[in-house]
């Protein structure tokens, strides 16, 4: 039961967090600016239901990481590191693949650092 309640959860209820916010900034708030930019590049953007379980995968993944960063930091480091690890190096990769639009980054950069801080504090809060 402690391990339930000292692991699992907080990582579960980080991943539903993680997962909500995706989804409402790259599905609700920005789909059309993704959109409009694949479309600039001659490119359909991605969102088969596969893309949306990749995206679950990666939210859990990302959940699991922050747990892990958790258990050596503060929340204010582990907020830092994982949004590093999490988001800038996504964007680096994606910058290189030339599929980023970086006008996005003005809204995506305080949104996701409030993700990455919530999803932190969530896990701090439910492993204590």
């Amino acid at each position: 039961m402690n391990i339930l309640k000292k692991t699992i959860l907080p990582v579960l209820l980080a991943t539903i967090w993680i997962s909500i916010s995706e989804f409402l900034r790259n599905e609700v708030l920005f789909k059309s600016y993704w959109i409009e930019h694949y479309a600039s590049q001659g490119m359909e953007f991605p969102s088969e239901p596969i893309n949306g379980a990749m995206w679950g995968l990666w939210s859990l993944l990302f959940a699991i990481s922050i747990f892990v960063i958790t258990r050596k930091f503060n929340v204010l480091e582990s907020s830092i590191l994982a949004w590093v690890f999490g988001f800038v190096m996504m964007w680096v990769v994606l910058g290189n693949l030339s599929v980023l639009p970086f006008g996005l980054l003005l809204y995506a950069v305080p949104l996701s650092m409030l993700e990455v801080f919530l999803a932190v504090w969530i896990i701090k809060k439910v492993a204590r």
